[in-house]
């Protein structure tokens, strides 16, 4: 990977791209009122460096608004961490794990289509060898999320 120097055209493409990573290069384009070919350079070098890495899809709010979302907050015993995140990556309902500073030692986004399922869950990732506490909140709406271009906050 070589380290480049993001320049604000190369963030606003980005910022772009982030709405709608299928959008065509031409109106990418007329948006940042940059020729076709010149998009098409910093699209290349902004890849061949390793800035951006995929282009992805984002589901419909319609298909995200069913089922639970939920944060759960681990506690985990010294020296269990790697090998807990190692059993948490392979529960396909955890779409996000971070570590973080505080009481807590990691926490993690999941996602299940019901509260059964979201119980059910929860039970088996308190039972993984290390987690000594666990805390769970689940998401009753979002009021802003830059990610999905969803901002319903006053």
């Amino acid at each position: 990977m070589t380290v480049i120097q993001i320049t604000p055209e190369d963030e606003e493409l980005i910022t772009l791209l982030q709405q709608d990573s299928r959008m065509p290069v031409a109106l990418l384009a007329r948006k940042l009122g940059l020729s076709r070919t010149t998009v098409q350079d910093r699209l290349s070098r902004l890849r061949e460096a390793g800035v951006i890495s995929a282009f992805t899809i984002r589901l419909s709010r319609d298909l995200e608004t069913g089922g639970f979302s939920a944060f759960v907050t681990l506690a985990v015993e010294p020296r269990r961490q790697v090998d807990l995140a190692r059993h948490l990556v392979q529960i396909p309902q955890v779409r996000t794990l971070h570590t973080v500073s505080g009481k807590f030692d990691l926490i993690a986004q999941v996602r299940t289509q019901s509260s059964g399922e979201m119980d059910a869950l929860i039970d088996r990732i308190g039972q993984i060898p290390g987690v000594t506490r666990i805390e769970t909140s689940v998401i009753l709406s979002t009021k802003l999320d830059r990610n999905q271009g969803l901002t319903t906050a006053p």
